[in-house]
């Protein structure tokens, strides 16, 4: 299955079950940044997420593709959920999950400032080297 499109796209069938890194409740408070990467760094997680950008989606929805069980991907949600890259609630037996963006604009806020000094390096060095 297919989710997203261009380079946010993930293919989820090769996605199986692995072991679920943890990241402790207390580093996601004192290091956002660090939770946010640590949760991007997996392919599964980053499948749920680009799900989550069609809409809400209960857990056994968010489950479907993948070839692990419902407590795995129940543990990536909850990395996901520490790193305050999605929002649970509950809705009587319902427990829809969506997308928080908040982090991913620190992220990109964060990336950006890199970009801007590595285009500016390497404009430097261009006009240095003769052509």
């Amino acid at each position: 299955m297919l989710y997203g499109s261009g380079v946010g796209a993930y293919v989820t069938k090769r996605l199986g079950n692995r072991t679920v890194k943890y990241m402790p409740a207390t580093t996601a408070d004192r290091d956002p940044l660090s939770a946010t990467f640590a949760a991007l760094a997996d392919p599964t997680r980053r499948a749920i997420l680009a799900r989550l950008v069609e809409g809400e989606a209960a857990v056994t929805e968010l489950a479907e593709p993948f070839e692990m069980s419902l407590p795995a991907v129940s543990k990536h949600l909850k990395v996901l959920e520490r790193a305050h890259l999605i929002e649970r609630s509950r809705h009587a037996q319902w427990r829809p999950c969506r997308l928080a963006p908040e982090p991913l604009k620190e992220v990109s806020d964060w990336v950006e400032h890199y970009r801007r000094l590595w285009e500016e390096r390497l404009d430097r060095l261009a006009a240095a080297v003769p052509p």
